[in-house]
């Protein structure tokens, strides 16, 4: 493929310094936004910022905060309000047709709200009137599986414990969370494989590594803090390479905002060595040729295979089965570059493979992780080797809490012993299962602490039309978003405290917790004065609906947990592994202290006692033969040359549902409204960048046991067509607005995660004189 435009300049650097202060200006948050800035990820007080899980490395700054980071900050400190006076001026049918940028824009929520349906508005509430209503129709339900509680990895350990205590406390497993959307398959088959769901590396591994395999990530843009490390593991000798579909222009050169001399000289560092432009879904197939030519060439550790692993034999007798045609077919890579790759990996003494949701949000993201540990076990993982990289904060703490749709029994039985009650035995509803529930009508009541559940769900729209019909409706959080907009016959928001701010009690002031991708828990306190007096924290609130709810039958003092963290520290202490003498070791380190994670000592929780090789469920060309069938179903040769691989992607301007603008600038675009597409494709089909694509779901890849009705197709545009370095028979678009294009029903088998990343797609050019459609 010839080459296309890129944007030439370095990642961070001068660019990234300018827009993250435009953010703060527009945000009309510049001193108080600029203060949180320094006192972001700091030791000693500082707070954890919600937009990234990239561990703080142990060296102090002054600044530690990435240009994304400061979006978020700023976003979150800015003063302007959706109060009363906010919603007295516009209706919910008005908002309802507002973009996700102008309601990320309208301002923090400051008061309690109820929708009021004859005046079609929200409207104030005191804060006991609201308990009263969630008590009452609460009490109402035929059962506790009548209510779905989601969550957001915004949410901080200690109202996170609160949370699922008072959820299992009222009788219900039903607590999905955003870790069903982003890395289920992850802790699905980590735990399956290593006996835990999580990072077997600390960050001072990446100061050690000889090679590094990223897979299906964006660290310019989604986690910006990694920049530094991988730049500096090159600096090191490491060997980095970029398997993406997309080649981000952002992993070419690193300009440090830390280091002066790449400020002031315009210096920068080197990231990525190469760029494995892999087709989209072809992971699996990549990773099984090069696990295919170690075995065969005996380039793999069997000390450590005979010692410590179960499985090897079927995986190896599956992998000689596959051949390398298949293998070229469904990777879209030659044999030779998939070698040579593998030569590396059996040259490297210490090698990480980091990955993101390019690698889960599949029908076989399962596979994907599968095959990725298979590889590091092959080679012998040691304490290093397994390194996904999550979004949110807190998802991973969250989790660990306990807020889990599919609990261990060890941590039900733990519960039972701490609390003296009995705990629901069931499995709960996931994301994707509840909201299947909830557009069947088998959901009376929708819970979201924190997040935008319909808008990061697949099939928004019936999310958010199945939300008008429950009888209750609670949104905890600290900005307006699509999902509140759906109001059922009771609706209420509950506005909380940012991480930024105070936590102010009648016992002084608190601190919480957080978990990293790498398992270090860290302190996280807010120091600026709350955006209004009537804001609660989480935990705060969850304690006065526990109260409320639960009245005379809990023995539970959730008061005291909500007025004194300490006293939730000391039962998650008593309640879960890993954490005793919580409240003296968060104190005892700067930086707090890094959880006991067994692979690292090569102690296996698993059913077989070792680490465990899986063999993948899904055919290694399953993508390439969705396309195939998909192209077999058409008629005309013109419609063939039309069938393409969608994936969606998140732009520079935004973290995860949060629109801050609309610039992505490594992609060179300032609009959300694009579709994505190689220059020689776009040649080959006489088409022009600049032209109009309506994009429709292909009837071959909606699951035929779906709901949808196959005479009204997925739509999503017109998209205008834009230049990108994608892959052949790839196109890409913007999450969340292309989420009808997916279903509930399209997704990995085990872990449940809904296949974002990959869906067959027709396309059809439009006039020039069509009007976007700029989705909702």
């Amino acid at each position: 493929m010839r080459k296309i435009p890129v944007y030439s300049h370095p990642a961070a650097g001068w660019p990234a310094l300018i827009s993250s202060t435009r953010k703060l200006m527009d945000y009309q948050t510049f001193l108080r936004g600029s203060l949180s800035v320094f006192k972001s990820n700091q030791p000693h007080g500082g707070f954890d910022w919600p937009g990234c899980a990239w561990p703080d490395h142990k060296s102090h700054k002054a600044v530690d905060v990435c240009e994304n980071g400061i979006k978020v900050i700023a976003s979150e400190t800015m003063t302007k309000k959706a109060d009363a006076q906010f919603f007295a001026r516009h209706s919910i049918t008005e908002l309802q047709g507002w973009s996700g940028y102008e309601l990320e824009h309208s301002g923090r929520l400051s008061e309690p709200l109820y929708y009021d349906a004859a005046q079609d508005r929200y409207l104030p509430i005191s804060w006991d009137a609201a308990y009263q209503c969630i008590a009452e129709q609460l009490g109402q339900l035929d059962s506790p599986d009548e209510a779905l509680f989601y969550t957001s990895g915004r949410v901080t350990n200690e109202p996170a414990f609160m949370y699922q205590l008072f959820v299992r406390c009222f009788g219900t497993n039903n607590l999905p969370d955003c870790s069903n959307m982003c890395h289920e398959p992850t802790s699905v088959m980590l735990g399956r494989q290593l006996g835990i769901g999580k990072a077997t590396v600390k960050l001072e591994d990446f100061e050690q590594a000889k090679l590094i395999l990223m897979f299906g990530q964006n660290p310019a843009t989604n986690h910006p803090r990694m920049l530094e490390m991988l730049a500096h593991a090159h600096e090191q000798g490491c060997r980095i390479l970029s398997i993406n579909p997309m080649r981000e222009q952002g992993l070419r050169k690193f300009r440090n905002p830390q280091k002066p001399t790449h400020m002031a000289a315009g210096q920068s560092d080197e990231m990525v060595d190469e760029v494995i432009q892999i087709q989209i879904g072809g992971d699996a197939a990549l990773l099984t040729g090069i696990a295919k030519w170690l075995t065969k060439n005996n380039k793999i550790n069997h000390s450590f295979i005979d010692e410590h692993t179960s499985g090897y034999e079927a995986l190896d007798a599956w992998l000689r089965q596959q051949s390398w045609p298949d293998v070229e077919r469904g990777s879209g890579i030659s044999k030779e570059e998939i070698i040579n790759i593998a030569k590396l990996v059996a040259a490297s003494p210490a090698t990480i493979c980091t990955w993101g949701m390019g690698i889960t949000q599949h029908v076989q993201g399962d596979d994907n992780v599968a095959m990725i540990t298979n590889l590091l076990l092959l080679i012998g993982i040691d304490g290093a080797g397994a390194s996904p990289v999550r979004g949110h904060s807190n998802v991973q703490g969250d989790r660990t809490m306990g807020i889990h749709e599919r609990p261990a029994q060890k941590l039900l039985d733990s519960l039972e012993r701490v609390f003296e009650r009995p705990m629901p035995q069931e499995n709960g509803f996931d994301v994707v299962s509840g909201a299947k529930a909830l557009i069947a009508g088998k959901l009376k009541v929708f819970m979201g602490m924190g997040g935008n559940y319909a808008v990061a769900a697949p099939d928004t729209t019936a999310i958010q039309q199945a939300l008008t019909t429950t009888q209750l409706n609670i949104f905890v959080g600290t900005k307006l978003n699509e999902t509140m907009l759906y109001p059922g016959a009771n609706n209420l928001i509950l506005p909380c405290l940012g991480r930024t701010e105070r936590i102010i009690t009648a016992k002084g002031e608190q601190f919480a917790t957080i978990e990293d991708s790498m398992c270090q828990i860290v302190p996280t306190r807010g120091k600026l004065k709350p955006v209004s007096d009537t804001l609660k924290s989480e935990a705060q609130i969850v304690a006065d609906i526990a109260t409320h709810v639960l009245g005379a039958d809990s023995s539970i003092p959730w008061q005291a947990m909500s007025e004194d963290f300490n006293v939730v520290r000391d039962y998650v202490a008593q309640a879960i592994d890993g954490f005793e003498d919580f409240n003296q070791r968060i104190r005892a380190a700067e930086r707090g202290f890094h959880l006991y994670h067994p692979a690292r000592h090569r102690v296996w929780n698993t059913d077989s006692g070792k680490a465990q090789f899986e063999v993948p469920q899904y055919p290694i060309t399953y993508v390439a033969a969705q396309m195939a069938d998909a192209k077999g179903m058409d008629d005309s040769e013109n419609t063939t040359q039309k069938v393409w691989q969608l994936t969606s992607v998140r732009s520079h301007d935004q973290f995860n549902t949060m629109i801050f603008g609309f610039e992505d600038r490594y992609r060179q675009t300032n609009r959300r409204d694009v579709l994505f597409m190689h220059p020689d494709e776009i040649s080959r089909l006489g088409w022009q960048a600049g032209d109009r694509v309506m994009v429709s779901r292909h009837a071959s890849t909606v699951n035929l046991n779906s709901t949808d009705n196959l005479d009204q197709p997925r739509m999503l545009g017109p998209l205008v067509l834009t230049e990108m370095d994608i892959a052949a028979n790839a196109v890409a678009t913007y999450y969340p607005e292309c989420n009808d294009l997916f279903d509930l029903d399209t997704h990995a088998p085990d872990s449940h995660i809904p296949a974002y990343k990959s869906t067959t797609v027709i396309l059809e050019r439009v006039e020039a004189n069509t009007p976007i459609a700029t989705p909702a």
